[in-house]
């Protein structure tokens, strides 16, 4: 990362989000709820992360009390962000439920495989290759982190009429949200830093790794075209000409190359 990115803490918490009371919603879920007229929209917006888990206790302090190292996290506020996460794996990519495949890719499934285009990426034009290793790992968290914020906010796509600021300001406060719920630390705060840097696109790996966003829903949307027999056009519509790297436009041509042939 720049070492102006690096500068950026999520240190922020929004007092609306630290109630212990268990009938708190984090967000107004009604309004994207509002927003839904047909009945696939509706069951689309019914699977999206909307009853978060009661707290028991209020998030633990941002640094150890006994001064110990700041690195580290307490494990019960390790398992509390695990569990929240848990909906990643469970919580359904919305494009592919409003476009009716059967058996849709969850938010996790999604980003695993962008984490393994990281790791297998082996060049990078304009990379050291002694720099290589570390911006590649730096990708492989990136690619872990971007999404993260679903978990809370659920996957907010174009068709729910959300406001580009206003999603990226609800997703930023899921972040403190969750920076809070891990504990503060070190950890946390690369999580915040590591989504800031992807969604302000500010460095060569957030251009890298919203490349590999964009080339795994193209992948994903060829598989269901040739395993369902639907015709998933818009997706590759969508991304033609917006790919930031010579990496992402090379695995986008044979994937479109691949498409003309099947």
């Amino acid at each position: 990362m720049g070492s102006g990115s690096r500068a950026l803490l999520c240190k922020s918490f929004v007092p609306s989000l630290a109630s212990s009371s268990s009938s708190t919603r984090l967000f107004p879920f009604s309004f994207f709820k509002s927003r839904t007229s047909s009945s696939t929209t509706t069951a689309r917006v019914s699977g999206m992360a909307s009853d978060p888990p009661p707290p028991s206790s209020p998030p633990p302090p941002s640094a150890p009390a006994d001064g110990g190292d700041a690195s580290s996290v307490p494990a019960s506020s390790a398992i509390d962000f695990l569990s929240l996460c848990h909906r990643l794996k469970t919580t359904k990519r919305a494009g592919w439920v409003l476009r009716e495949v059967r058996n849709p890719e969850s938010i996790a499934d999604h980003m695993y495989r962008m984490g393994l285009m990281a790791l297998i990426a082996s060049d990078l034009p304009g990379v050291d290759r002694d720099k290589l290793g570390f911006l590649l790992l730096l990708c492989i968290k990136m690619a872990i982190v971007h999404d993260i914020a679903e978990a809370i906010v659920g996957d907010i796509t174009p068709s729910d009429g959300v406001p580009k600021q206003e999603k990226s300001r609800l997703e930023r406060e899921a972040i403190d949200y969750m920076s809070k719920l891990l504990g503060g630390g070190q950890r946390a705060e690369e999580i915040g830093q590591l989504w800031t840097e992807y969604e302000e696109n500010l460095s060569l790996e957030a251009k890298v790794v919203k490349d590999f966003d964009k080339v795994e829903m193209i992948l994903q949307a060829l598989e269901y075209e040739t395993e369902q027999g639907k015709n998933l056009e818009e997706f590759f519509q969508s991304t033609a000409g917006k790919f930031q790297t010579e990496l992402g436009k090379a695995w986008a041509s044979e994937i479109a190359s691949r498409r003309t042939q099947s």
